[in-house]
């Protein structure tokens, strides 16, 4: 089934093309430059019930929010990647999961198998792979037409803030932001200034690339340059699992033209990152290479300086940008994973700090969240406290900031590059 599932799969249209990938590549050249700040984010695993318009839309309008408030606040041109249309499958600690008494494969993400605790929808599915296709198709549709269809039209700040303002700290703020962008607009306005870019949006999509024969089944020869580009998505990322230099993903990724993060962990040596810019990134070809670094808020201020004094000292142009989700995981009494908000801003301060003492620019974040007001990360302006969390606890996998923690962390973020 899986070999007949992956022929099905080659002959399906590429998700995205290599032109699109190109010019995300200038995109991240410009993050490198420090011209330039990125914002990542989404799920942490979609699922096929996630690629509803309801859905994707509250995910785009909180990506939407927060791009505007760095944009305005710290003056700086955002790029906007979505953590959306591909995030279908996981690497999990652990292959299995038991629960009074009874062991199952863990669940990997909706493209392998199913939540569910039963031993069906436990079982690996290969057709799932081309279900994740359609329903990445959905989404990107449904991405391409709230960011150029009108929806991202800079006139509407208002409108994305309708349904979060009352009551809302951050809703709040972020109004007082709208209403200084209208009256900038309605002055450009007044004198003759209209551009094309307040009325769309540039929004790219990505995931990690972990399921390699999905990967690869959707690789395509690009016909203006002769080369490879995955079609899957515009940014593959590789994950801190799966970074070893002589792995498949590490191979797999060197071998196509997209642009490529790679997540590096508070274990990562110099040495690595440096044998992974030589086999990623030999031609220092400007927005090919992102390192994402994860390294935990107790230990980004020790880890990384190394990390970024060794690379910046070969000359290749690389795009820094923070994930300070992953490395600040806890798990509470009862087994519920949460993230403290507080851990989460640490690590970026520390993010910062690291690159302002060598001179070096932060290019971003990479986060997860989601649109929805779920309770999932304790803190934030509008504070979740641990006895709060069962009240919309959603995930499937990891805890994520919600729509008002996710702004909080635009606005202190803003702050901290107005300091830079």
């Amino acid at each position: 089934m899986l070999h007949e599932t992956l022929a099905e799969l080659a002959s399906q249209p590429p998700l995205v093309f290599a032109g699109e990938c190109d010019h995300l590549k200038s995109r991240i050249a410009a993050v490198a430059r420090g011209d330039a700040f990125l914002l990542q984010g989404g799920d942490c695993a979609e699922t096929f019930a996630g690629s509803s318009a309801d859905v994707v839309r509250n995910k785009i309008k909180t990506l939407l929010q927060m791009a505007v408030v760095l944009t305005y606040a710290a003056s700086v041109p955002v790029v906007k990647i979505g953590r959306m249309a591909g995030q279908f499958a996981k690497p999990r600690s652990n292959p299995t999961e038991t629960r009074d008494g009874v062991t199952l494969p863990a669940y990997r993400g909706d493209a392998v198998n199913g939540f569910e605790f039963t031993r069906a929808a436990r079982t690996h599915d290969p057709r799932r792979l081309l279900r994740a296709y359609h329903s990445s198709a959905s989404t990107l549709n449904l991405c391409r037409a709230f960011s150029t269809g009108g929806y991202a039209d800079l006139r509407l700040v208002h409108a994305w803030n309708q349904d979060f303002v009352s009551g809302s700290r951050a809703g709040e703020r972020y109004e007082a932001v709208a209403r200084e962008i209208d009256r900038a607009l309605a002055f450009m306005h007044a004198c003759g200034a209209d551009p094309e870019e307040f009325h769309t949006v540039e929004f790219f999509s990505s995931h990690e690339a972990l399921i390699l024969d999905y990967e690869a089944a959707l690789t395509r020869i690009d016909s203006r340059t002769g080369r490879y580009y995955d079609v899957s998505a515009h940014f593959l990322w590789i994950g801190e699992r799966t970074r070893a230099i002589d792995g498949a993903h590490v191979e797999f990724a060197a071998g196509i033209r997209n642009p490529i993060g790679v997540k590096l962990g508070p274990t990562t040596t110099a040495d690595e990152a440096l044998a992974l810019v030589d086999k990623l990134n030999p031609d220092r070809e400007p927005g090919r290479l992102t390192f994402v670094t994860r390294m935990g808020a107790k230990q980004v201020r020790d880890v990384l300086p190394d990390l970024v004094e060794k690379v910046t000292a070969t000359g290749t142009p690389i795009a820094w940008v923070c994930d300070p989700m992953h490395g600040n995981t806890v798990e509470l009494n009862g087994g519920v994973k949460t993230r403290r908000f507080d851990d989460v801003i640490d690590e970026v301060r520390g993010f910062f700090e690291v690159h302002r003492a060598l001179g070096t620019h932060p290019g971003g974040v990479h986060i997860e969240f989601t649109g929805d007001h779920v309770t999932e990360c304790v803190g934030g302006g509008d504070e979740i406290i641990e006895t709060d969390l069962h009240q919309r606890y959603e995930t499937y996998c990891d805890p994520r900031l919600n729509r008002s923690q996710s702004l909080d962390l635009a606005f202190l973020v803003a702050e901290m590059y107005r300091e830079l």
